[in-house]
């Protein structure tokens, strides 16, 4: 029986796997195909990896890219160099990605803290549920709050709530600000409601289908 052909994000992320593996650099997966990936239900249409370089350039980076089948979305090699992102697309199946290049810091442990996560027939380094969750806190799109909404409801006994918690203190510390930590609250409760909801109207069916008929009354 023939092989299904895999789908063009494994594709596109056997390739940058490749090409990555050649140049020796160390990188993780995020964004929204992390998040499918941990239990979201939004589809997404790019790849977003983040890659710490090492003693490669980032000119070294978007030329060896170039010799696995992707191209620069913009021309403008400064772009890179002003934004810390290198926005690729893979031209044999259309796949855009943005490689954001790490600094020290938070980008640096969520590297050291990524797990290995298999994508269809690919096995890559995937950042972390709880940094994802973090990362996405942080974005604070109204996208990306459904999405941490779903991942806690599908991943509630075993997330590490601390882990989550202390990843945004140290966010709310470094750029000063206070909100952090009080939006994620409020996407746990919504996401404990939904799950105790959901429990609840479980059982409910349950009970009502095993139910016995009554009797009907002699006369």
């Amino acid at each position: 029986m023939p092989r299904p052909t895999p789908s063009p994000f494994v594709r596109a992320l056997a390739a940058l796997k490749g090409a990555l593996a050649e140049l020796n650099v160390s990188w993780y997966l995020f964004g929204a195909q992390a998040a499918l990936i941990y239990g979201s239900s939004r589809a997404t249409a790019d790849l977003d990896l983040t890659v710490h370089l090492g003693q490669v350039t980032s000119r070294q980076l978007a030329a060896h890219l170039r010799s696995w089948g992707f191209r620069l979305r913009f021309k403008n090699v400064k772009f890179v160099d002003q934004t810390r992102v290198l926005p690729v697309v893979h031209e044999t199946t259309d796949i855009a990605a943005d490689l954001v290049i790490a600094g020290p810091g938070l980008e640096q442990l969520f590297l050291e803290r990524s797990v290995q996560r298999k994508v269809g027939s690919v096995v890559l380094p995937v950042a972390r549920l709880e940094d994802i969750v973090a990362m996405k806190v942080l974005a604070g799109r109204a996208k990306d709050r459904d999405d941490i909404v779903d991942i806690l409801c599908a991943n509630l006994k075993g997330v590490d709530l601390s882990l989550i918690r202390s990843t945004l203190f140290q966010l709310e510390e470094a750029l000063d600000q206070d909100d952090l930590l009080r939006a994620f609250e409020s996407m746990l409760a919504e996401a404990e409601r939904r799950v105790t909801s959901k429990v609840s109207g479980t059982g409910a069916r349950a009970k009502k289908r095993t139910k016995k008929p009554k009797r009907p009354s002699g006369r």
